[in-house]
């Protein structure tokens, strides 16, 4: 089985991947009062525009509210992709990282789709730049091109397959099965995962998150025994350390499921803390421990949010809808050879849903 190829070497602080930079543009808190009136205020442009907000779960509480509150969506990455193009809505407004606003300009190419910033990106989608990509994925005809949905509309277009956490093992076991070979970017935690969970034969591009990727084990290790009756819910873009003390490893869907269904009071939870808002409105009477990113010394040692996740807010999201800006584009060559991936994992999707057979796969991206 082939090892690890790519090491794509992270951004040094002055890169693209400073975070500092993505910091220093996070809304200020808001009081309760403001941030009342400020969701009013959005939900009436929302209303006046007949636009609908699909926001993910990492990003401010307030906005996943909002959301939930004006028939929008709250979810992982793959339902609000299938949201979004099934919503009648002609303007889609997407809380959360680019390449999520890509997604769904790329699947409802006649909508128009607004973020609260573009400036809001991913460490996963920054470390795979297309044109390595490409060259990568040229050096490798006879594999089936499998890229997770953190990555930019031009990787997508290079692809025969998008997949997110929620359907990774299901379409890699489905590629498996059908004798094909898999080269898999951008994130190396989740690849190893899968590799692990299917046996399938995977040539890996070497990205991370930065805020799953600072998950520590030894540290997670001594939190389990302060906490014997917990339950370690664990997303797989974390380290293997990390997911070999799991009780349950999923994607964010799944770990929400596991803390509403499961009948543990306590719950370990390590993946970006923005989805503690929703679990504990989910679960009330549960307890949500924060899972360690850093060990003793440390100036935090459960920090795990992301920064451009955070850059998302009620200010800058009623700024969009008054100036109708900053919508996303995606230019139209590139669109239509990246809507082939992401269609064929949405149909692949719906045929699991339905109980109907698999979808046969297709060399080349559509």
């Amino acid at each position: 089985m082939d090892s690890l190829v790519i090491d794509y070497t992270r951004q040094d602080a002055g890169g693209a991947s400073c975070t500092a930079q993505a910091w220093a543009q996070v809304p200020e808190a808001l009081a309760a009062q403001e941030a009342q009136t400020l969701k009013a205020q959005a939900a009436e442009l929302l209303r006046a525009k007949g636009a609908v907000l699909v926001a993910h779960y990492y990003v401010d509480g307030h906005l996943q509210d909002l959301a939930l509150e004006t028939g929008g969506c709250v979810s992982d990455s793959l339902e609000m992709a299938r949201f979004g193009r099934q919503h009648a809505a002609q303007t889609l407004v997407v809380a959360g990282v680019r390449f999520m606003g890509e997604t769904a300009k790329i699947l409802s190419p006649e909508k128009t789709v607004l973020m609260p910033t573009l400036e809001a990106t991913c460490s996963l989608d920054l470390g795979c730049p297309v044109d390595d990509f490409a060259a990568f994925c040229d050096a490798h005809p006879d594999r089936q091109v499998v890229v997770y949905a953190n990555t930019s509309a031009a990787v997508k277009a290079r692809a025969d397959w998008m997949v997110t956490s929620s359907c990774a093992l299901e379409i890699v076991s489905h590629l498996k099965a059908q004798g094909q070979k898999v080269l898999w970017a951008p994130d190396r935690h989740l690849g190893r995962y899968i590799q692990e969970q299917t046996g399938a034969d995977m040539l890996m591009w070497q990205g991370d998150c930065i805020v799953h990727n600072e998950f520590k084990g030894l540290e997670l290790q001594l939190l389990k025994e302060q906490h014997p009756g917990a339950l370690v819910l664990v997303h797989p873009e974390s380290p293997r350390a990390v997911v070999e003390l799991a009780d349950v490893v999923g994607s964010t869907s799944a770990l929400i499921k596991a803390v509403v269904e499961g009948t543990q009071q306590d719950y370990i939870v390590a993946t970006d803390n923005g989805i503690l808002h929703r679990m504990r409105q989910l679960a009330p009477g549960k307890k949500l421990i924060e899972a360690p990113t850093a060990g003793n010394g440390a100036t935090c040692k459960s920090c795990a949010h992301c920064p451009w996740m955070a850059m998302n807010g009620l200010r800058n999201l009623i700024a969009a809808l008054q100036s109708n800006s900053p919508q996303v584009q995606v230019e139209e060559a590139i669109r239509s050879r990246a809507e082939g991936c992401i269609t064929r994992m949405l149909d692949f999707t719906a045929t699991l849903k339905a109980g109907r057979p698999p979808l046969q796969s297709g060399m080349g991206a559509a």
